[in-house]
């Protein structure tokens, strides 16, 4: 059925202050709206249909109550360093496909290094062969930033590059 992949398209959930606080899938977003939870700020071109109805899917939600937003912190994955440091090595900043990919510990394992947001980043295969069980500065190698952790921030700016592809968006994402 063609209509499924536009129930997974991204959808920007706005708190009841119109501050972006997430990224739901359309179906969710649908869900939410049909419930009386949020509303439809923006809509798609897209639509789905049953045998009475038509309902435009949204782009933009709001939540209808105000939703506090406790200190948001990500749990320590593979996927989140990923994300965070938005699949570029951070030694020679070539962007690859997560499979090319390795976590790299910046002050290694070996040496009491932790891991954590502040000692893990995205590295390339190569970069991480040639810095083995060194420091960075051991190695010759700079990295182009500190690591630190995920915060509401990094996840703005993800937002706002989700939000390069829907127009719908810009406005809610102080560009």
């Amino acid at each position: 059925m063609p209509g499924l992949g536009r129930l997974q398209k991204p959808v920007l959930v706005l708190n009841a202050s119109y501050e972006p606080i997430n990224i739901c899938a359309a179906r969710r977003a649908l869900v939410l709206v049909l419930k009386g939870v949020a509303s439809a700020e923006e809509e798609s071109a897209h639509a789905i249909h049953s045998a009475r109805h038509s309902v435009r899917l949204p782009s933009v939600i709001r939540l209808l109550e105000y939703r506090r937003i406790p200190h948001q912190t990500r749990a320590l994955s593979r996927k989140n360093i990923l994300m965070r440091d938005r699949y570029t090595c951070q030694y020679c900043l070539r962007t690859l496909p997560s499979s090319e990919l390795t976590l790299d510990h910046v002050i290694p394992r070996s040496r009491s290094g932790e891991s954590a947001w502040e000692n893990l980043v995205a590295c390339c295969h190569p970069c991480n062969n040639r810095k083995g069980n060194r420091t960075p500065e051991e190695s010759g190698m700079k990295l182009t930033r500190q690591p630190r952790p995920f915060s509401l921030h990094t996840s703005r700016h993800l937002m706002r590059l989700l939000g390069k592809s829907d127009e719908q968006w810009r406005k809610y994402l102080f560009y």
